[in-house]
């Protein structure tokens, strides 16, 4: 910019909406030992997950069975980083639902380097409880045994009975008021190994971050399983199975990507309430910190607001997306004219994204979900060298000049990228841009040089008037 005698203080940044721009910084994944918290339903698990996390991230709510799936959040603790897996109510001979659930929670017994049994020290030790320790007792991990609802000395006598168990000592605990938390936490770090049973060795980078999102019962949890080849996320026909965002290393055509299978999102986050209103902040979060959206639309029926409201808001984030249509074995020659038009019509901001049609029950182009996923990572990863995007925007501009705004036509006199992630460009003009004039540089953007699957941002700014010397 020196060259062309250009000082960016003199310009003021102006965009469509006026909102900065911000990029992302993926953390690492650190390869790291689980702890699986396991039990009967409404004992207190995720209370206690969120008071040894150290901040509230289960969702909680005073009734049985909120906590469905498998969900592992990363901890700490004296230094030491490993992970918790939180588990839906444990039950022997559970049907339906909650067969699903406890299903779940026998796999994270399976499946995790060390296991934490808890019951509910106000209670005692239920045929539930003995039960699980049976299974516990033949695992080959290490268990432990922790007694919650612990909030007053007169309860710590009472959990002396729980030694009958054959679990070993029971640790004491209030998971609401945080008595004996840390004396727990020092325990669960001497029974958990340094390094975890199983390593998918995803590199120096990592995994991509792969956000499944959609309205509820649309298939997200479905599809999930289907890719990762077993069961990874409760499937019901009950909508809204899945309340917290399910977090799964899944080797998809021969790369390891992080799922994450989130909440359907029912109503918008100000509307939502109780455990709707928490699982829907945390699939915001989710989106926010997933490097790419998968978002499922059910196929065989009309495109609702819902659908809509959920590609806007991975829009927004600055997410590269991929649209999934779901249920493709159901859509008829008649749906599919349909479908045509709805396309055109109610998703015409975001024609940029990938498009897929698939099936999560019969495995329909699966396999084309990978390859969906490489292109719009790789646009939205793609810088164009500022040589090249200057040469470029001069001859548009030569070709169609922007449109004359108050008797003056403004000039573009510089053009650079500032940041990928998504891709962000900045225009430095003499005078104001129409926003159909930057839907238009936009558009030529994406015909000239791809960026399939990922947005775009488009920034100007405008030379500020100096005064004049008197």
């Amino acid at each position: 910019m020196d060259r062309l005698g250009l000082d960016p203080a003199e310009f003021v940044a102006t965009d469509e909406d006026g909102l900065p721009i911000a990029g992302l910084d993926p953390d690492e994944v650190l390869a790291t030992p689980t702890l699986a918290v396991v039990g009967r339903p409404n004992v207190g698990k995720s209370t206690l997950v969120n008071r040894l996390l150290g901040r509230r991230e289960a969702v909680v709510q005073d009734i049985p069975g909120v906590t469905r799936d498998r969900i592992v959040y990363d901890a700490l603790w004296n230094g030491r980083r490993f992970k918790l897996m939180d588990t839906g109510g444990w039950e022997p001979d559970a049907t339906g639902l909650q067969g699903v659930v406890a299903a779940q929670a026998e796999t994270a017994m399976r499946t995790a380097d060390a296991v934490m049994l808890v019951v509910d020290a106000s209670v005692g030790a239920t045929t539930t409880d003995e039960a699980a320790a049976r299974v516990l007792r033949r695992a080959d991990v290490p268990v432990m045994l922790c007694a919650t609802k612990v909030d007053d000395d007169r309860l710590v006598s009472d959990t002396a009975s729980l030694w009958r168990l054959g679990l070993g000592e029971p640790h004491a605990v209030s998971g609401l008021h945080g008595r004996g938390s840390g004396d727990l936490l020092d325990a669960m770090l001497e029974i958990l190994p340094e390094t975890p049973r199983e390593d998918f060795g995803a590199g120096a980078g990592g995994p991509r971050r792969v956000a499944l999102v959609g309205k509820p019962n649309v298939g997200k949890s479905s599809l999930l399983n289907k890719v990762a080849g077993e069961n990874r996320s409760v499937v019901h026909d009950v909508a809204g199975t899945t309340v917290d965002p399910v977090d799964s290393l899944v080797d998809l055509d021969g790369d390891i990507w992080r799922f994450v299978d989130t909440a359907g999102l029912r109503k918008r986050v100000k509307m939502a309430s109780g455990m709707e209103y928490y699982a829907s902040l945390r699939t915001s979060s989710a989106i926010e910190a997933a490097e790419v959206a998968l978002v499922l639309i059910d196929a065989s029926e009309p495109i609702a607001e819902q659908d809509q409201r959920v590609l806007t808001m991975v829009s927004e984030a600055g997410r590269a997306l991929v649209i999934l249509f779901n249920k493709w074995d159901l859509v008829d020659e008649d749906r599919r004219h349909e479908l045509t038009r709805e396309l055109e019509r109610d998703l015409i901001s975001v024609r940029w994204a990938e498009r897929v049609n698939v099936s999560a029950l019969t495995g329909r182009s699966t396999a084309r979900i990978a390859p969906a996923l490489r292109r719009a990572l790789e646009s939205w990863d793609t810088r164009i060298p500022t040589g090249r995007l200057n040469s470029w925007i001069s001859d548009l501009v030569a070709a169609k000049p922007p449109p004359v705004r108050s008797g003056k036509q403004p000039k573009i006199l510089f053009a650079t990228q500032a940041q990928t992630r998504p891709p962000t460009f900045v225009l430095f003009a003499s005078g104001f841009l129409e926003p159909g004039y930057r839907r238009f540089i936009e558009r030529r953007l994406r015909e000239d040089f791809g960026f399939a699957g990922s947005p775009i941002r488009l920034s100007v700014r405008i030379r500020e008037k100096r005064p004049r010397k008197k």
